[in-house]
């Protein structure tokens, strides 16, 4: 399921960026303060100061909204290249962990994630709209990788997307857990064990 760009989704009159703006973030703030359960489009819409046609003109229920209020954040993660793909593992892994600590991303990602266990459709447009976009940067750290000789090039595709989902996988799974479930920080000492285990466990695999 390819996920709605809410720039492209309707014609008619053009969108406001900041209208949309707004309104996602009104959305992370509703739930921060009212939780999944109670948060309603009429809320969202008096907290972004617009009207709730113009939130249905844009999303179609609060399932979407909600998702789209978290891809947003996602989307601020980066992956400047630190000369090593263990510098650009270890930079990206404190970034992630730095933007998981927000309240607003926090309680945002858990409430879709425990709503998504109910709901097939959520679960699938978590996926099209934050998991795979945000593999762009494991695709991005191994082709430089590869470029500097630290991997080799994979010429089945089919193995080359697998493994790039299973460092994917095991990075934000990683994270996630670390910050999130186990409520523990993800500070340089553990960002850098962490990097050294999963550079090990990937020269293994190009031994293999």
């Amino acid at each position: 399921m390819s996920r709605t760009d809410p720039h492209t989704a309707r014609t008619g009159r053009p969108r406001s960026t900041e209208a949309d703006a707004a309104i996602l973030e009104a959305t992370r703030a509703s739930l921060v303060d009212l939780g999944w359960s109670k948060l309603t489009m009429g809320d969202v819409a008096t907290r972004a100061g617009v009207a709730k046609t113009t939130l249905y003109r844009r999303w179609a229920g609060k399932n979407e909204l909600v998702v789209d209020a978290v891809a947003v954040l996602f989307d601020e993660l980066e992956l400047p290249d630190r000369g090593s793909l263990a510098a650009d593992v270890r930079g990206v892994v404190l970034q992630f962990a730095a933007l998981l600590e927000r309240p607003e991303t926090r309680t945002a990602l858990m409430a879709v994630v425990a709503e998504s266990t109910r709901d097939d459709s959520l679960r699938r447009r978590i996926r099209s709209a934050i998991v795979d976009r945000q593999k762009r940067l494991v695709l991005l750290g191994r082709e430089r990788a590869q470029a500097r000789g630290e991997l080799r090039y994979e010429e089945d595709a089919a193995v080359a997307a697998r493994n790039a989902d299973l460092i994917f996988d095991v990075i934000a799974g990683a994270v996630v857990h670390r910050t999130l479930v186990s409520a523990e920080p993800v500070d340089a000492e553990w960002a850098t064990g962490f990097t050294t285990l999963l550079m090990l466990g990937l020269a293994g695999a190009q031994e293999a």
